[in-house]
Formats: structure tokens, C-alpha cells, sequence
């Protein structure tokens, strides 16, 4: 089993020191997808690349959007021989702090994805935590958990088993915005991958700068669970069939 980290970076990179730097007690590659950032950015991601070892950094040349750049790592870490990719937001909002419980359990259950589902404090936006609760319920009916077992589907804190992921990424066209963290987390579970969630604190720092644009990742959002809802009702035989199994094995 090989671990690695994966940070997108887009308008963060004033952040990212702090959480490479976060990182460096666990002595494993880091892959750093700088995704078209304007050329303050782009410094500071290379002042970390200079100053950490073990990091390999994929240069997007104009803003593809999250979904194509965490892609593009998972490729990397394919190539890299990676076995299971730990995706950290480079905007250090995520208490770092639970790496490692997440890397134990993701070395006690390889196959399984890792999934943070955050604990906010008061300093999240109201119409993020609404959307949230949306996005996270209409997950749910695409997956048939009526048991509300899936904690959240937007996190971008997790660690996936780089196989599954991969071959996903060359068979589906996978929303390259802000729906991606949703519709891979719930191919993973069409796919029949075990998921288990696990809580990461996150705060929204002052000044922090948000990427969600309200326009265009919502149209993306949407159209998104179009096609998964299409995409769902294709599969319902096969993932009905395996919710009966799941309840008898209970």
C-alpha cells in the first residue's frame, strides 16, 4: 500500500505552506495541481515546491476547475505506482490534525474510500451549510440511502483507493467544477466501493476567498445531478438488488 497527498490550488496558494508544511511528518509524495493560478499564486506554489521534497507539480495552463485537476493528480499518482491518494483543499480550512487518523484507517481498510464530513463552527456561511444539506440529500436518493448513513458529499477531505478512481475517471465524464467531490463520491458507491465516514473540523478563516461562483457551479451542480439521476435509474435494478443484500448481511 502507497499513500500520497493530492492538493488542487487555485487562488489558495498564500495558504499552502501551511499545510504542506502540515504534512511533512508523514514523509510521502505530495502531488500539487496548480490550476491556472494568476502569477502571485503561481510563487507561491513555487516557493513550496522549492522549499519541500518529495513534491511533484502539474501545471494546468488556464482554470480547469477542481474536479480536472484532482483528475489529473489521480493519473499521477497512477503512473507513480499510488495505491490510495489523500486529497487535501489547499485553502487549510480542514484541521490537519486528523491525517492521521484517517491514514490508519484507510491502512486497516484499503479498500475503502475515507470520507471527511465536516464539523463546522460559527464561522460557516449560512448559504453554504444550505447548500450543503441539498446537495447531501439528493445524494442520498441517487445512492437509495434511506438510511441517511452518508454524512456529506461536498468534503474535500478524503482518501481514495487510486484504482477505482482511475478507471472512473477514463470511462465517465466527471463534472469539472464544483459538483466533482459529489458525483465521484457517489460513482465510488455505484461502483460498489466502501465508504466510511469519518469527522474533520473546518473553519472559514476571515478574508478567506471562496472559489464557488454562484452562476456557473450552480448550473454545473444542476446538470450534474441531471445526468446522475439518468445515470441512477439505469442502475436501479443492480444497486436495489445490492441495498437487499447489504440489509440481509445485517
Amino acid at each position: 500500500m502507497q499513500l500520497g497527498f493530492l492538493i488542487p490550488v487555485y487562488n489558495h496558494g498564500s495558504t499552502l505552506s501551511k499545510v504542506v508544511s502540515s504534512l511533512q511528518k508523514y514523509d510521502l509524495p505530495i502531488i500539487i495541481v496548480d490550476d491556472g493560478n494568476d502569477l502571485q499564486n503561481k510563487n507561491f506554489i513555487n516557493e513550496v515546491v522549492a522549499a519541500f521534497p518529495k513534491i511533484t507539480l502539474i501545471v494546468n495552463k488556464r482554470n480547469r476547475g477542481k474536479g480536472f485537476a484532482v483528475c489529473r493528480g489521480i493519473k499521477e499518482a497512477h503512473k507513480m505506482g499510488i495505491s490510495h491518494l489523500f486529497q487535501i483543499d489547499a485553502d487549510g480550512q480542514h484541521d490537519a490534525q486528523v491525517c492521521d487518523d484517517f491514514l490508519r484507517e484507510s491502512n486497516s481498510n484499503p479498500e475503502a474510500l475515507i470520507c471527511g464530513y465536516p464539523e463546522f463552527d460559527d464561522s460557516v456561511p449560512a448559504a453554504r451549510f444550505k447548500a450543503k444539506k441539498v446537495s447531501n440529500g439528493y445524494s442520498r436518493f441517487l445512492t437509495l440511502d434511506k438510511t441517511g448513513y452518508m454524512k456529506d458529499s461536498m468534503c474535500g477531505f478524503r482518501i481514495y483507493p487510486v484504482e477505482p478512481f482511475y478507471e472512473i475517471c477514463r470511462r465517465a465524464w466527471i463534472d469539472s467544477h464544483m459538483g466533482f467531490d459529489s458525483e465521484i463520491l457517489i460513482r465510488m458507491i455505484w461502483r460498489g466501493v466502501p465508504v466510511i465516514y469519518k469527522s474533520v473540523h473546518v473553519t472559514y478563516p476571515k478574508g478567506n476567498k471562496s472559489n464557488f461562483r454562484v452562476i456557473r457551479d450552480n448550473i454545473h451542480i444542476s446538470f450534474m445531478f441531471t445526468r446522475l439521476t439518468f445515470g441512477m435509474l439505469i442502475r436501479y435494478p443492480i444497486l436495489r438488488a445490492r441495498k437487499k443484500r447489504e440489509a440481509l448481511r445485517k
